[in-house]
Order: structure tokens, then C-alpha cells, then sequence
């Protein structure tokens, strides 16, 4: 088997197919003098509401500051619980924290990796305000029984679609389920800004319009502050880039899919991701599941590909979270796939040839270790 270098993620294909357009939008921002909440911000809130069939979109400078907001204009803050997992990058937690409540942190399913239903409504108290279903990997949650629990149980959903712009769960767009959803333009996700950005998108009158208070420092008008905000504000760089990217989001998240397929034909379905028959997977990245992932990585690696685990360490056993009060073992589903996982490279422009590559190693692997 031949040798090559395949990084885990490679950006410079996709930006190559967009080159023309990208440098056009940063002309026309550059000439235009506006460069904070102008209408290439307006002009993107627009077409992200509209691409989800929503009233409103917010855009904020993260998608940790997005789920922080949300929270807030929602009224949660401290003495108050949230439900959500620690299978998730840790700006899920931390965002809770700094709307000044409380994360509580439940178990995963074992196959899709997403949030546990039941698990989440045995976790319920009087103190719980709000679920934060994680779409982790471009695979939706189990929308309709959070859903059901958050209605039963008077709380507020609120989707973190991070890693999922575009999938669909039931045939339904992601993100319109909830009060309220939060999503990421980290230049790495689906739809990636060049630099740190988010949103939060709603039908919900109040909660847009207490988002656009809350992202610039609680502003009413010019200089009078209603409320203690801070500053999250998309820029008019960012968002005129995420405007030319959002026309092609669609079509990229096809040829997301098409190379997950490739993969799949190739490689055995223990190995393989499950994708729920109700789930429409975006592929944000594509994750495999080993028993022996430490050694699978060191063989790819030194076959020259690129992987990445996400995530080695749940945020309940992150040093940092301590003080959260978890132990090894309060999450066993959540801490075998932490230790199982790993994700295999996946990005726009990746070859037939190299995909095929990539799922060879894998394959012989698996069938150096049976010989053992």
C-alpha cells in the first residue's frame, strides 16, 4: 500500500471553487465603509431566517456567546438548572455557565452519540429551565421526544446546531424545533465564517429582539442601555463572506454526504457511523467507533493520514469542570466513546482516490489485528 499525505482537514479546495466571489464580498465591504452590524449583517440575518423558513435570525461574533444569549433572553440565568450532555465541545458548557446557570450533564445513545431522551427528563428538577440538545457530528438529536419532554415539562428548548447547518430530522430543517437555536461559523464547520461568528435563529418576536439588545451591551438606542448586555456583534466582513458560502451550503453538505457513502461502502459496519433512519446527516464530521482507536490512529498516521478526536475527554472529567461535581463512571456511555471514537478526514474536494485510501488503512488494520 502506497504512502501519501492526506491532512484531516484541508480548507483550500472549498475556498478555491469560491475564490472569485469571496474577493468580490470583501470589495464591496472595504468600499462600502461599514464594518459593525451594517447591512451585510441585516442582509445575512435575513437570508439565514428565510434558508431555515424562520422569522428571525440574530448574528452574534460565536456560537458560545449565540447559546449564552439565548439563554439569557430567555430569562436563565442563576439558581436555574440546564440540561444538556458532556459528549459535546466545551462551549455547550461554558456558555451555560456564563449566562450564570447551572449545566447538568446526562448520557448519550450509544449509537448516534446524541443526547439520551430519557436520561434528560430523569434529570429533571424543579430548578431545570431548559434542554440544550447537541446535533453533534451534522447528526440530529432525537427532536421529537425532547421536544415532547421540554412541552410536557414546561421548559425551553433551545438546539445547539454547531456542527449540523443543513441536516434534517424527519424531513425537517434543524434548528426549527426549539424557542430558539445557536449555531457556529467557525471556519471549519459547514458553513464557516473566516474567523469566529454565530447566530441564533427564532420565531420568536421578544427573544430576537432582546438578542439584539443583549449582543451590543444591552443597547435600546444610541447610548441608552436598558439592560446589561455585552459586546457579541457578527461583523460586516464575516457576514458577507457567510453570505456567498450560504448559497452553496446545500451542495456542499451533498458531497459531504457523497463521500460518507464512499466511506461506508468500504469499511465494516461495526466501524462504520449509525445514522438514525429519522436523521438527514450533514457529515460536519465523519466519526468511526474502534475498540482499539489509539493504535488505528497511530497506523494511519504513519501511512500519512490525518485524524482528530472528537472529543478524547468529556467536559464532566475536564480538569476545569471539576466543580461541576461529576466522577468517572456517572456517564459510561459518554466515557467509552470518548475513549472509542475517532474521526477520519472529511472536507470539500477530498478524491475518490483518497477516500478509498484512507478506508484501505482502516481495513488493514482491523485485519493485521486479527491475525495477532
Amino acid at each position: 500500500m502506497d504512502n501519501r499525505n492526506i491532512p484531516f482537514n484541508d480548507l483550500s479546495h472549498l475556498h478555491g471553487r469560491l475564490r472569485d466571489d469571496i474577493l468580490s464580498a470583501i470589495e464591496r465591504v472595504v468600499d462600502s465603509g461599514y464594518f459593525i452590524l451594517g447591512p451585510q449583517v441585516e442582509a445575512f440575518e435575513n437570508e439565514f431566517a428565510a434558508y431555515h423558513g424562520l422569522e428571525y435570525a440574530v448574528g452574534v461574533a460565536s456560537g458560545t456567546d449565540a447559546l449564552e444569549l439565548a439563554l439569557r433572553a430567555a430569562d436563565i440565568g442563576p439558581g436555574d438548572e440546564v440540561i444538556t450532555v458532556a459528549h459535546t465541545a466545551v462551549a455547550t458548557v461554558c456558555a451555560i455557565e456564563r449566562a450564570g446557570a447551572t449545566p447538568v450533564l446526562v448520557d448519550i445513545d450509544p449509537a448516534t452519540f446524541t443526547m439520551q431522551p430519557e436520561a434528560a427528563e430523569a434529570a429533571i428538577t424543579p430548578r431545570t429551565r431548559a434542554i440544550i440538545p447537541v446535533h453533534i457530528y451534522g447528526q440530529p438529536a432525537d427532536l421529537a421526544a425532547l421536544a415532547a419532554i421540554a412541552e410536557r415539562h414546561k421548559l425551553v428548548l433551545i438546539e445547539d446546531c454547531a456542527q449540523a447547518h443543513g441536516a434534517r430530522y424527519k424531513n425537517q430543517i434543524v434548528g426549527t424545533f426549539s424557542q430558539m437555536a445557536c449555531f457556529s461559523f467557525y471556519p471549519t464547520k459547514n458553513l464557516g465564517a473566516y474567523g469566529d461568528g454565530g447566530a441564533v435563529i427564532t420565531n420568536n418576536a421578544h427573544f430576537a429582539a432582546r438578542l439584539k439588545s443583549l449582543r451590543n451591551y444591552g443597547q435600546k438606542s444610541r447610548y441608552y442601555h436598558a439592560e446589561r448586555g455585552i459586546n457579541s456583534r457578527l461583523d460586516e466582513m464575516q457576514a458577507a463572506l457567510l453570505r456567498v458560502k450560504l448559497k452553496h451550503l446545500d451542495s456542499f453538505n451533498e458531497e459531504r454526504r457523497s463521500i460518507a457513502v464512499r466511506y461506508d461502502a468500504s469499511l465494516n459496519a461495526n466501524v462504520r457511523p449509525f445514522v438514525s433512519a429519522d436523521a438527514f446527516h450533514v457529515y460536519h464530521l465523519y466519526v468511526i467507533k474502534h475498540p482499539r482507536r489509539d493504535e488505528l490512529s497511530a497506523h494511519l498516521a504513519s501511512r500519512g493520514i490525518g485524524t482528530l478526536i472528537h472529543y478524547p475527554c468529556p467536559v464532566h472529567l475536564q480538569e476545569g469542570y471539576q466543580s461541576l461535581g461529576y466522577r468517572r463512571g456517572d456517564l459510561p456511555v459518554t466515557e467509552q466513546s470518548a475513549d472509542q471514537i475517532l474521526s477520519l478526514p472529511l472536507y470539500i474536494g477530498l478524491t475518490d482516490s483518497d477516500i478509498d485510501y484512507v478506508a484501505g488503512v482502516v481495513t488493514h488494520f482491523d485485519e493485521l489485528i486479527a491475525h495477532e
